[in-house]
């Protein structure tokens, strides 16, 4: 692995992490990690530093409803399905939007204050986008797992254990 890789791992697991600590940590010195991190930025690699919010601890987000879509689309002359994607992610609903494969080309997670919101962004904004054929609303209930992090606790088992 190498010192870029080796980086990279660290602050995926904890962005908080000091460039002395990562210094410390990589056998590294300061300035390798600094020019490191500066060229990781510079080149697209790090987009950005974010706090990873628990949704089920998080008013604001617990109010919030939250839904998935499947997307079939008509993929444009000359720009393929990015033509279409491009109109998509300009909503500020749309948190999340991806390409698929399979029996539906896009798959878009949306944010909406009630479920009435959803449902008018999909029918008024998304669905009526030149190019869309279909939609397929799905809406999220709750939240257990999502990129690498656990938003459920461990649960233990707090019978005792019987010895025959």
């Amino acid at each position: 692995m190498d010192a870029s890789e080796e980086i990279l791992n660290l602050l995926r697991d904890n962005a908080r992490l000091s460039v002395q600590d990562i210094s410390a940590m990589t056998k590294k010195s300061e300035a390798e990690v600094q020019e490191i991190i500066r060229r990781l930025e510079a080149d697209g690699v790090i987009i950005k530093y974010a706090a990873i919010i628990n949704p089920e601890k998080d008013l604001a987000a617990r109010e919030k409803v939250r839904a998935e879509i499947e997307i079939q689309v008509a993929p444009e002359r000359e720009h393929g399905f990015d033509g279409i994607a491009d109109r998509i992610y300009r909503f500020p609903q749309v948190k999340s939007l991806y390409l698929m494969s399979g029996g539906y080309d896009l798959k878009v997670i949306i944010e909406g204050d009630t479920l009435q919101e959803v449902a008018l962004f999909v029918a008024r904004k998304l669905s009526t986008l030149e190019g869309v054929r279909s939609t397929k609303t799905h809406f999220i209930l709750k939240t257990y797992k999502e990129n690498d992090i656990l938003y459920v606790g461990q649960r233990s088992d707090s019978r005792e254990g019987v010895i025959a």
